[in-house]
């Protein structure tokens, strides 16, 4: 799934006990602009992995992980619904859980020392993962550490990428230049994309997607804030 060597999964702490630490976490506080709020998605269930950059601020008052423009976009890249986007059949895990604020040129990059407290000891309890979706540079840093590739250079090379692991930009509309000037991504990619999304989640038994899918329409609808 990725370059870094794999972390050995505790025996003495479940993939509970550290989503609930997780949540619970206030390590970047005095650096934050608002309180710590935790936003991300992860099941033992979990076949695809979206791994982003962080939440931005509606994702911040909602608590609901790409609840915005950019979400529609990735869900439309990815050929999907919402109910499946939040099914447990996939995780949300950004490289940093909370919004770390803004500058003229959009939000601020993701604080490293989130990823290097909670991402491992969060993947190593994934072991369903079929794809791994690297969306935006900070992923793809983290996730392709040892190839040294730009964000450009990782999606255009896409075709060379170990198996699972496809790369692409962050959806959001910042990016609408940057796709303008690539439109092989949407004409060559996105369609690839769409493939590997619907092979990881065929590899989930039928009769148990439906029943995932039915929790992702029950979790969205559970979540506080609007969407």
């Amino acid at each position: 799934m990725a370059s870094r060597a794999p972390c050995k999964r505790s025996a003495a702490e479940s993939l509970d006990d550290v989503v609930a630490r997780a949540r619970s976490c206030n390590h970047c506080a005095s650096i934050l602009p608002h309180a710590p709020r935790p936003v991300f998605r992860v099941h033992a269930d979990a076949r695809i992995l979206v791994a982003a950059q962080a939440p931005g601020m509606r994702v911040h008052r909602t608590g609901i992980p790409f609840n915005d423009p950019s979400g529609d976009r990735l869900r439309r890249w990815m050929g999907i619904e919402r109910a499946t986007f939040y099914s447990p059949s996939i995780a949300l895990l950004p490289m940093a859980f909370c919004f770390p604020g803004s500058s003229k040129s959009g939000d601020l990059p993701p604080p490293k020392d989130c990823a290097k407290i909670w991402r491992s000891r969060l993947l190593v309890h994934l072991d369903k993962i079929e794809l791994t979706i690297l969306c935006g540079s900070y992923a793809v840093d983290w996730h392709l550490s040892a190839l040294h590739l730009t964000l450009s250079e990782a999606v255009a090379r896409w075709r060379e990428l170990p198996a699972g692991v496809i790369a692409i930009p962050h959806p959001s509309g910042r990016n609408n230049g940057w796709l303008k000037r690539r439109p092989w991504f949407e004409s060559d990619l996105v369609p690839e994309l769409r493939r590997k999304v619907a092979l990881a989640l065929k590899s989930v038994p039928q009769h148990r997607l439906s029943r995932l899918h039915q929790e992702g329409r029950h979790s969205v609808s559970q979540w506080a804030g609007p969407t």
